[in-house]
């Protein structure tokens, strides 16, 4: 198991990614539809092949015959970091491992190819703050293709009053920049970028 992105989820595509882009002070590029859950997305490379998302339900589509993922359903008040999605090998490995990760869905954009879990709820465990699970199709991956930022994730920090049982369920992510903590349920991206140290939540 492997970070792969961020996304910070508003009730809006632009507030989504207007409080992105004030964060970081970086522009995003375009992203696209996810016609499955009715939701669109802007982008933003960072170093080390990672990258961020805004994504909100795009009100031009037509509504899912399920819950949207990262419980878009449910999200209200100002945009925020919603999400980290962790890249595996093998989606079915993992959710013999992770059961209530969700269920395994084919999905795609343009191009790119991915299998991703999603509860039937749209609710992922430990108050959303399980990572969303990701398979790559090929060798296809969005951080390919996004310019360059200059901008780098130093630390996600992930908070909830049951940190220890977290820690425990994610043994098998190696990955010194995730650190888990107890807290509050919320996420915090601490991220280096041309215009110094900033912080997204």
């Amino acid at each position: 198991m492997q970070l792969d992105h961020l996304a910070v989820a508003g009730e809006s595509l632009e507030a989504a990614a207007t409080h992105l882009e004030a964060a970081l002070g970086l522009p995003l590029q375009a992203g696209g539809a996810h016609a499955r859950f009715g939701t669109h997305n802007r982008l933003l490379g960072l170093e080390d092949g990672l990258y961020l998302e805004a994504i909100a339900i795009d009100p031009a589509a037509p509504a899912p015959d399920r819950a949207r993922w990262f419980d878009l359903d449910r999200l209200q008040g100002p945009p925020h970091l919603r999400t980290w999605i962790a890249r595996v090998d093998d989606l079915d490995a993992a959710l013999t491992r992770h059961p209530d990760a969700g269920t395994p869905l084919a999905l795609e954009r343009g191009d790119l190819r991915w299998r991703m879990a999603v509860p039937a709820s749209g609710i992922l465990p430990f108050d959303n703050l399980f990572p969303a699970l990701i398979e790559w199709q090929g060798t296809a991956h969005p951080a390919q293709r996004l310019a360059p930022s200059g901008a780098r994730l130093t630390r996600l920090v992930i908070a909830h009053p049951d940190a220890v049982a977290l820690r425990d369920v994610l043994s098998d992510l190696a990955d010194p920049r995730v650190v888990i903590e107890p807290g509050t349920p919320a996420l915090r991206a601490e991220i280096t970028t041309p215009h110094g140290s900033r912080v997204l939540e």
